[in-house]
């Protein structure tokens, strides 16, 4: 998981915090096991993990609510006394799509996990949810696990590559999968090209959603490449974005939806619209006018990543 949009309310005392972390040493992680449970008292260090360096950050805005980056990029807000508070927009977005989904418990897949947002998310808002998350980054997950926790039922996680667990998933037996595994600025391990979101489709049931998290800058390349991608595996795709990144005006986060049954189109577009930081919600003959003759990314190709400005990948 990576966050570069804009957050739903910033919390000012982390970034100030965050800017002195330098002078902070780095900690290993201590427990012995890989637990479900946390700490008592989380501790807000830098920690090695296995893609660089993470920090756990608290907000002082909120009692008990925690930053997790690596590297200097945001990754996971979580507040583990209101898993609804959602700090991040674009999870926002995907709670949104969730919402409108049937109500009752979901079948989830999740890769990228960091430190689980919208899982505790479902499982709050959506009792006797099943969900498993892969995340390749092993000693992420084991930091998560000691600091912030993972006690949310039904829930698991699984260290693996993304495209090596899709393979372990039986046609049909998800709801939902959710795609926001990052590289920097671009979906980890090949999660975007054409045979990957086949195999997607494939785990889904007949009703079920996939959303994906990606991110763009000027001329959308890569989101053009990925709508077509998308496009010519489900027959209904819907993109969700801030209007200045949707126009190219800067570089951030895009939601996709996609499903072979029909989207609540409407209603996503009502509700984002309305939201703290309003969203572009883009369909129907829109959505492939921006796809254009973008070619689908496929495995034996590889496209430009988006190069996201120096200054982005940070806390902002």
């Amino acid at each position: 998981m990576t966050a570069f949009a804009r957050k739903v309310k910033p919390p000012r005392s982390m970034i100030v915090r965050s800017l002195i972390a330098g002078t902070v040493g780095m900690f290993p992680i201590t427990s012995d096991v890989v637990s479900r449970t946390r700490k008592a008292d989380p501790q807000p260090r830098r920690y090695p993990v296995r893609f660089g360096t993470a920090e756990l950050v608290r907000d002082a805005d909120r009692g008990n609510a925690w930053l997790v980056s690596v590297d200097g990029v945001a990754q996971s807000y979580v507040d583990l006394d209101d898993p609804a508070h959602l700090e991040f927009d674009y999870v926002r977005r995907f709670a949104d799509v969730v919402d409108r989904l049937p109500p009752g418990p979901l079948d989830a897949l999740h890769i990228g996990g960091a430190a689980c947002t919208l899982p505790r998310y479902v499982g709050a808002s959506r009792p006797g949810s099943r969900q498993l998350v892969f995340d390749a980054d092993g000693e992420l997950v084991e930091l998560v696990r000691a600091q912030l926790g993972l006690r949310v039922p039904g829930l698991r996680v699984r260290v693996t590559d993304g495209r090596e667990g899709l393979a372990t998933r039986r046609p049909g037996s998800a709801d939902l999968v959710v795609v926001d595994a990052f590289e920097r600025a671009t979906l980890a391990g090949g999660l975007a090209t054409l045979e990957a979101t086949r195999a997607i489709a494939e785990i889904l049931r007949t009703r079920g959603l996939y959303l994906a998290n990606i991110t763009d800058g000027s001329g959308l390349p890569f989101a053009r490449r990925f709508l077509a991608t998308l496009l010519a595996v489900f027959p209904e795709v819907m993109l969700l974005a801030d209007p200045g990144v949707l126009r190219g005006r800067r570089f951030g986060n895009l939601v996709l939806a996609a499903s072979a049954a029909e989207l609540p189109t409407a209603e996503i577009a009502q509700r984002t619209a309305s939201a703290a930081f309003p969203a572009r919600c883009v369909w129907g003959a829109e959505l492939r006018k921006l796809a254009g003759k973008a070619a689908p990314i496929t495995d034996g190709d590889a496209p430009p990543p988006p190069s996201p400005p120096d200054d982005v990948l940070g806390l902002f």
